[in-house]
């Protein structure tokens, strides 16, 4: 095989390429910012020309993101992800190993007969909901689903675009050598669907087990966000967090003796405040008021602190819960939360007080503490008379806090970090997915067609608003992708890829089957890390199959060895979906090198092992 002369415009692609891996290693700017500067060098060196430098904007990858972010966007709006959520929190409990691999899993299997990328970004809103229900850093789960949604792809020959591509490459290339001695008695045969099947089962199980085993090793402790997370965000606590505390859950026994809440008199004995009351029956009831009942068998929600909780309990005969159960939904920070609302001249609360405006009923919200003039009151508040310039503290529902924004009696002091769901178009919002998914698969209309279609109809069936469908992209993920995609074709256009394909297959002559495969592998992997594995396995099926031929080897399994090799792209976040759980994940390109190693070395190993033992 005769060697590709090295030319300047080569010298100069990888000279970009290796001033982006620097700066995504040593995080010397932002990401988005290592792909705005790939934009704007790659046409300045006449490396690319400059529609080719902004076509990653326009590319399939990137306005696939943006369509399936907008989808998923809907879909949890409409509370379709949070009964996902339930089910896997149902399914896996509170172990975060048993999330890893359920969520993992399914993705992986999702991605099986759709484009990875819209697998992991439909299952984003899921587990952000499962991560703040359980209160650990969404950071632990991200990463692990995002790498099974690459492999994933590997089930089927129809789970990523390489392996979409196999047989027509494959196919192509046997009738560019049908004169060939060596193929004139031999008939080319297709892979079928599930050819590939046990070899993705087998990376998709070991890349499971690899983050169950050492993901405590080797994923990002990243802190959870106070604003998503926390019962009381970080701008109150400074003023409320030392007397507010957190939810408890307390059981009333059998033997208690039915009691008004107003004669327990848990806030003026304990500064705790009875927040919900869970009947036998099923029947809650989310802002009690003075007169109703605790009865035998209730469950209440009182918020409070670990040792007044204790004393309350004690003195009660009431039975604690310090992890939310019977009210995991109604109290969780994704449905309700605390707000701080200040009292304008013009409120219909100024100079009457709660209790003579029935504010529990009229408003759906609690009052937990009233602070005037420099003094924080926690008793009796709901009997004082409410003066201008008062600071009310309010626990409540999300979506109570949205429509008291809207009214003149309260000015709220923080942004209300919750949304408002709707569940009542849940279907709209699942027919959108569907009908993505319909033109996608049923009719091959191109994948970002497909899913700006569904992405429109969530607009126009006013499932989501223009603006709020906007809101919903992470355009530093956009700018990152449609950066790296320009480098790509640099590498394809100067040559670049063929050089060091070329000098690599040169080098190490005449091997073993297994060593050839090895390094076909190990040299796909490489290159899907700085350009498009469809551009990888464009250039290097070809050029594999005819160094397979000359081994002895079935040119069949080199191609399948670049099909499956191109999805072993872990550590940078140049593949999009990498690059779309970055910003979420709080990841950095360090993180992806520590858990990405490994998981190309294993990705490597199980590969080769199953070619050997499976496919030779």
């Amino acid at each position: 095989m005769e060697g590709v002369i090295f030319t300047q415009e080569i010298g100069l692609t990888l000279a970009v390429m290796a001033v982006a891996i620097v700066l995504f290693i040593t995080n010397a700017v932002r990401v988005d910012v290592v792909g705005i500067i790939m934009v704007v060098a790659l046409p300045l060196l006449n490396i690319v020309e400059a529609k080719e430098a902004i076509s990653g904007f326009s590319s399939n990858a990137v306005i696939s993101i943006i369509a399936v972010i907008i989808i998923g966007a809907a879909l949890d709006k409409t509370g379709v992800m949070n009964i996902l959520a339930k089910q896997i929190l149902k399914l896996a409990g509170k172990s975060e190993s048993r999330i890893i691999a359920l969520i993992s899993g399914t993705v992986a299997f999702i991605s099986s007969f759709m484009q990875n990328i819209g697998a992991a970004a439909l299952f984003m809103p899921a587990t952000f909901r499962i991560s703040r229900k359980l209160n650990f850093p969404v950071s632990r789960v991200l990463m692990p689903m995002g790498f099974c949604a690459i492999i994933g792809g590997c089930l089927t020959l129809v789970g990523s675009s390489p392996l979409i591509l196999l047989n027509d490459l494959m196919e192509k290339w046997y009738l560019d050598n049908a004169q060939n001695p060596a193929l004139t008695d031999k008939v080319f045969e297709s892979f079928g669907l599930f050819t590939v099947t046990p070899m993705g089962v087998a990376l998709v199980a070991a890349g499971i087990l690899y983050f169950v085993l050492f993901g405590r090793f080797i994923l990002p402790k990243k802190k959870v966000d106070n604003n998503d997370t926390s019962f009381i965000s970080d701008d109150l606590i400074g003023t409320y967090g030392n007397y507010i505390g957190k939810i408890f859950e307390l059981e009333v026994p059998e033997k208690f003796e039915s009691q008004k809440l107003e004669d327990l008199k848990i806030r003026a004995n304990y500064r705790s405040f009875l927040v919900g009351i869970a009947r036998k029956d099923g029947k809650r009831i989310m802002t009690p008021i003075w007169d109703d009942l605790i009865e035998a068998g209730d469950v209440i929600a009182v918020v409070s602190t670990p040792q007044r909780i204790e004393k309350l309990a004690e003195d009660l005969n009431l039975g604690i819960k310090y992890d939310l159960e019977v009210f995991a939904d109604e109290l969780s920070v994704d449905n309700s939360g605390i707000m701080e609302g200040m009292i304008p001249p013009r409120s219909g609360l100024v100079g009457k007080s709660m209790r003579e405006m029935g504010m529990r009923k009229k408003y759906g919200v609690n009052p937990l503490a009233l602070y005037r003039n420099g003094e924080l009151m926690l008793e009796s508040i709901s009997k004082l008379t409410i003066q201008a310039g008062d600071a009310l503290l309010m626990q409540g529902a999300w979506k109570k806090f949205h429509i008291l924004k809207d009214q003149p009696d309260f000015i709220f002091t923080q942004e209300i970090k919750g949304e408002v769901m709707h569940p009542e178009k849940a279907k709209l919002a699942v027919t959108g997915l569907v009908l993505a998914l319909t033109l996608a698969l049923g009719f091959h209309v191109q994948l970002s067609i497909a899913l700006l279609s569904g992405a429109l109809f969530m607009v126009l069936s006013k499932v989501l608003t223009i603006d709020e469908a906007y809101k919903s992209v992470d355009w530093m993920t956009v700018f990152l992708l449609a950066g790296l995609i320009p480098l790509g074709i640099a590498f394809q256009k100067t040559g670049a890829a063929n050089y060091i394909a070329v000098n690599i297959m040169n080098l190490i002559g005449d091997v073993s089957p297994l060593v050839l495969l090895t390094v076909i592998a190990a040299l796909t992997s490489f290159f899907t890390l700085v350009a498009s594995n469809v551009g990888a396995t464009v250039l290097l099926v070809p050029l594999t199959m005819n160094m397979a031929m000359n081994a002895g080897i079935d040119p069949k399994l080199a191609a399948l060895t670049v099909g499956i090799a191109a999805s072993n792209t872990f550590v940078l976040p140049t593949h999009q979906v990498n690059a779309l759980i970055m910003r979420p994940g709080g990841y950095k390109p360090a993180d992806y090198v520590k858990a990405g190693t490994g998981m190309t070395i294993i990705y490597l190993a199980v590969m080769v092992a199953m070619l050997f033992f499976y496919y030779m």
